[in-house]
């Protein structure tokens, strides 16, 4: 029987495990890991519940040398046995922390790993107290981000997902910029693009989705407001669906009608830094690189104080991943990631503009998988736009 790629990822998250890093010093390696982050859980073993909360999970993954355990409640029991194939399916008869010796001692493990980033104090202070009064205490070990840096490099599966989802929001967001009009407030477009993206066929929303027109488009995260839509003033929009679990993220400037002259000059200027460094962000360049080559352009146009945020950041089964495209903690681009390039300019009491595109890296460059096409030439010079699917 060919082996799925839930099986290969969880062969290969156990090969890193034995080379993990230590713990205060000592090499304490951790030799099962416990998952309940859920982008990790569904990556690992394809099971799609979703948490409420951080308090509330709708299971945990327990992975050993010799078990594949999913642990989950008697409301995901038939869902986790239709979705996953790789793993037994436990049921809870009490809860997780009662049953956590039980758990323990069927994947044979002595010291646990567990994501650090994740797990919250309460539920690691209540866990660690059980297993501490045991005749033979396990370790606890933090593991920081492993799933999450397997999850940097996307198959060929996750990138037809990726890019399904790109379009899905690309051809969503272009219906909604031709209807657009002034007197539309921010909350009517947001309704409309989540009434689209339930029409299509989407999941959900990747993120809510952020509309900010005039003033308020100088907040990067702006959220939608009653304030209506005015002629000649910019619009932000940044969208993304998720479908089959993977995400899309992109964003669009629009007027509605002709803008002013420091609009088009702010906008030209976002415009050419990303077209710039779109051309910059391929396998073995340095995750940093392409986020200088946009701000160096926009701080010789003027606009340095005004880009506040990284060039990208990478997207799949979650909007945020790695890597990012900025100038902290750099990392080595690599074929197969998939990442977002969004310079962007803020003008505090005037608004704001950011163009954002989604592009997988390949072996001679990277291919833009969003296709909405709704940009401006305001005469400044720079080389013409790629098209959808060409490498740059």
């Amino acid at each position: 029987m060919k082996e799925s790629i839930f099986a290969k990822r969880i062969n290969s998250l156990r090969q890193r495990l034995v080379h993990f890093p230590f713990q205060n010093g000592t090499k304490i390696f951790p030799d099962a890991f416990w998952i309940i982050q859920p982008e990790n859980r569904r990556y690992l073993s394809g099971f799609k519940a979703c948490d409420s909360s951080l308090t509330e999970s709708s299971g945990s993954l327990f992975i050993s040398k010799s078990r594949r355990l999913l642990v989950t409640d008697s409301r995901y029991t038939l869902e986790a046995e239709k979705e996953v194939i790789d793993f037994e399916v436990q049921t809870l008869k009490k809860d997780l922390i009662e049953e956590f010796p039980e758990i323990i001692r069927q994947i044979g493990t002595n010291n646990l790993g567990f994501e650090e980033h994740y797990l919250t104090c309460g539920l690691y202070r209540k866990i660690s107290e059980r297993i501490e009064s045991l005749s033979s205490p396990v370790g606890l070990v933090p593991v920081n981000m492993l799933v999450e840096k397997m999850r940097e490099i996307k198959d060929e599966t996750e990138v037809k997902a990726l890019s399904a989802s790109a379009e899905m929001i690309s051809e969503i967001l272009s219906d909604v910029i031709e209807w657009l009009q002034p007197g539309l407030t921010e909350k009517q477009v947001a309704w409309r693009i989540e009434s689209l993206a339930k029409k299509r066929g989407a999941e959900g929303l990747a993120f809510p989705s952020i509309v900010a027109s005039g003033p308020n488009g100088a907040l990067p995260h702006a959220i939608p407001t009653d304030r209506e839509l005015q002629m000649n003033e910019p619009v932000i929009l940044d969208v993304g669906v998720m479908l089959d679990g993977y995400c899309s993220d992109m964003t669009r400037t629009v007027f509605l009608g002709e803008p002013e002259a420091e609009f088009k000059e702010i906008y030209s200027t976002v415009h050419k830094a990303q077209l710039t460094s779109l051309k910059e962000v391929r396998s073995g360049v340095m995750s940093d690189y392409p986020d200088s080559i946009a701000r160096q352009i926009i701080k010789n146009a003027g606009f340095g104080q005004y880009f506040g945020h990284s060039l990208g950041h990478g997207v799949g089964l979650a909007t945020h991943e790695g890597p990012r495209l900025g100038p902290r903690k750099p990392v080595k681009l690599k074929k197969g990631m998939v990442v977002t390039v969004e310079p962007g300019i803020y003008i505090p009491g005037k608004g704001g503009v950011r163009l954002e595109e989604m592009v997988v890296i390949e072996d001679e460059g990277s291919r833009i998988l969003t296709t909405d096409r709704h940009f401006y030439d305001f005469g400044i010079t720079y080389s013409p736009r790629q098209e959808q699917h060409e490498v740059i």
